[in-house]
């Protein structure tokens, strides 16, 4: 171990940077000697953190951790980052490495963020523990850095409302990984470990069926839903057959086809299991079936999108154990057990990117899935996380949006049990930065050029249209172009953004983002007029996006990943009076042998339990919105899945198919009393 602060004199606190902070020494909450530093966290600022530069680059070479003891004195969780930079030009994506938890109230954690290895080097975001006693920051931007140069660490909160206050200590340097040979048993569970719940056989792995039917059969769902899981005894309104929106005095709601109230509480990825990469990895694994065992039909291909290894053979362990708990027709048996859990459990949607065996099963209402795929131009935003953003202005968008949708609603028809469409996901809608956050599209749109991108095309004509002349262009814009033509090619522009190119890019935004909900709004109108759209379920976006998506869907949906829905956050939603879904958020803990908690970290299960009902509760109070879908069913496989190396602790099952008691009773709970919540808070 390296200790680097600990805090005891104040020459300390003076290498430390307040970047919207404010910085003192405290008694309160020491781990090692009698001092602490308390950091107060600013109100309405981006970013506020607590920073310690290098004079000149640490070498941390040989340390697998930097470790931290953190107090969090306030009655309410704190989300927290840390990041770690090899580089000045570290802008929280490149050059460094980053990763996020939620302290809750009034406790005390020892916590640990990997160095050494990056886990994404290995497939997986999240890696076995180091030492003992310690909490694991999961890694959310995974990328290598040179530890041989380190310029920069900080501990930082995203912006909030008020000031928020966190007690740090004992910043230190820890030695040591553990090896990841055979850190998978043959259930696909860590092998180092036990635990509550832990399956331990085959014959455990059957009882716990058993086990579960009872509980099933004496609690088959909640007194007050009716067939749909709308409220039984509420109010009864106009019967159409089909899900619509009603608002009820200042609340928006969903309406069941029988006219009842509804409130959506939903799973997303209710599906047999995601696969994890065997090529390359095969020593961290003590059992995989040989060829010709009935279970190695659980094998499979696959390609990734992020990851060191591109393509290879894959294994999907919880399928494996659905057959193994199951029997050789485990489908068709889970699918039962299935739906007679999430009846029971109180949830009465089964939400986006679940199976197509879920349409029209007449027992639970589901969602529509749906993306765009199809070569057509694409627009960079600045935050193209899973890709680049459509052109909505290529007409082969269209072509290709229709495509995509069309077996979707093929499927769905005029099923009554449908609450209507997603389509599309976590869309690049805006970039990085204060200017570029809201006019990313702009920027991306002005970095192409006009043969080859029919947006760029659109925006020169829209400034064209304007300012008719190129004289009054520059000198709205503080610029010096000689032609319109020269504006065809990728755009240099000035420095300092001038209030007329502000509104100039905000009038682009809105008008690409008509443009894309537009096209799929007409399509949906054609093939799937009795559905709702429920939009793109933005994670970036732009306000110039939400006011188009306002216009022109039935429900406005986000991805939401915090400890509980912040109204003051999404007071911009109130003018707009529109019905909204949050169409994912989770919370993840590391007690039950898994290695990264997700995007919301919790302490353990109790806690994570106690999470979901907050969250819920935060969301039925709001009059806006009508509904949050939680992700996932099933944890991710330990050593990730194949598409991105996520192996979170996010499920209400394990791999091995097992429901987490806490979280079972937390949602049975909040579920059945969340109507009358819902009418009460008005």
């Amino acid at each position: 171990m390296r200790l680097l602060f600990s805090f005891e004199h104040e020459g300390e606190l003076a290498a430390a940077t307040a970047n919207h902070t404010r910085l003192r020494l405290t008694a309160r909450g020491a781990t090692h000697g009698k001092r602490a530093l308390q950091v107060e966290y600013l109100p309405d600022r981006d970013w506020p953190n607590l920073m310690f530069r290098a004079p000149s680059p640490w070498d941390w070479r040989g340390y697998a951790g930097l470790a931290f003891d953190l107090y969090n004195p306030m009655r309410e969780p704190v989300q927290f980052g840390v990041r770690v930079d090899d580089d000045p030009r570290a802008d929280g994506v490149h050059h460094c490495r980053q990763g996020t938890y939620t302290i809750q109230p009034r406790t005390r954690k020892r916590f640990v963020f990997p160095l050494g290895r990056n886990p994404m080097d290995y497939g997986m975001r999240g890696l076995p523990p180091i030492g003992k006693d310690l909490t694991r920051i999961g890694v959310v931007n995974a990328g290598n850095i040179r530890l041989e140069h380190i310029v920069a660490f900080q501990i930082f909160l995203w912006r909030g409302d008020k000031p928020r206050v966190l007690i740090v200590d004992n910043i230190r340097l820890l030695e040591g990984d553990e090896s990841l040979e055979g850190i998978v048993d043959e259930f696909g569970q860590y092998a180092r470990d036990t635990w509550q719940g832990k399956i331990r056989s085959l014959s455990h792995l059957r009882r716990t069926r058993t086990l579960e039917l009872r509980e099933l059969e004496r609690l088959p769902a909640p007194e007050d839903f009716d067939e749909y899981g709308a409220w039984r005894t509420g109010p009864q309104l106009k019967a159409t057959g089909y899900f619509r929106m009603e608002k009820v005095g200042d609340r928006w709601w969903l309406v069941a086809p029988n006219g009842r109230l509804f409130f959506s509480v939903g799973i997303d990825c209710v599906h047999y299991g995601d696969p994890t990469f065997i090529t390359g990895r095969e020593y961290m694994f003590r059992w995989l079936p040989r060829e010709g065992d009935p279970l190695a039909k659980h094998y499979g291909h696959a390609t990734a999108l992020m990851g060191p290894i591109k393509e290879g053979k894959c294994y999907n362990f919880y399928a494996a154990n659905l057959e193994r708990k199951y029997g050789t027709d485990y489908p068709a048996q889970w699918r039962e057990q299935t739906l007679r859990r999430l009846r029971s459990w109180g949830f009465n949607t089964i939400a986006n990117w679940s199976l197509w065996e879920w349409h029209r099963n007449g027992r639970i209402p589901y969602v529509a899935t749906a993306g765009v795929w199809g070569e057509h131009k694409r627009v960079p935003s600045g935050s193209d996380y899973w890709g680049k953003m459509h052109d909505p202005f290529d007409p082969q968008f269209a072509v290709n949006a229709r495509a995509s949708i069309e077996p979707v609603a093929q499927r769905v028809k005029d099923d009554p049990w449908c609450l209507g469409f997603f389509v599309d996901n976590e869309l690049s809608w805006a970039g990085q930065g204060e200017d570029g956050g809201r006019y990313g599209l702009a920027y991306g749109a002005l970095s192409l050029h006009a043969d080859d991108s029919p947006a760029k095309r659109a925006f020169l004509e829209q400034l064209r249209t304007k300012y008719g002349a190129i004289e009054r262009l520059n000198e709205a814009w503080g610029a010096n172009y000689p032609s319109w033509d020269a504006l065809r090619p990728p755009v240099s522009l000035p420095p300092a953004a001038t209030r007329a190119r502000q509104q100039d890019f905000s009038a682009f935004v809105r008008a690409f983002a008509r443009q894309y909900f537009q096209t799929i709004r007409a399509i949906l109108r054609e093939l799937a007029p009795n559905h709702l759209y429920l939009g793109c379920r933005f994670a970036w976006y732009s306000l110039d996006a939400v006011l188009a998506a306002a216009e022109l869907c039935d429900v406005l949906s986000f991805n939401i990943y915090a400890p509980k829905l912040d109204h003051g956050a999404y007071s911009f939603l109130v003018p707009l009076d529109k019905p909204v879904i949050i169409g994912e958020f989770h919370f993840g803990a590391l007690d039950r042998g898994m290695f990264h908690t997700g995007l919301v970290a919790a302490p353990n299960q109790r806690e994570r339990a106690r999470m979901y009902e907050a969250y819920v509760n935060s969301v039925l109070d709001h009059p806006l919105f009508v509904g949050c879908h939680w992700f996932q069913y099933m944890d991710q496989p330990l050593t990730g899945r194949t598409l991105d190396g996520e192996n979170y602790n996010i499920g209400f099952v394990t791999i091995a198919d097992a429901p987490y008691p806490e979280m079972v009773a937390a949602a049975r709970k909040t579920h059945s009393a969340m109507y009358r919540r819902r009418m009460k808070s008005r």
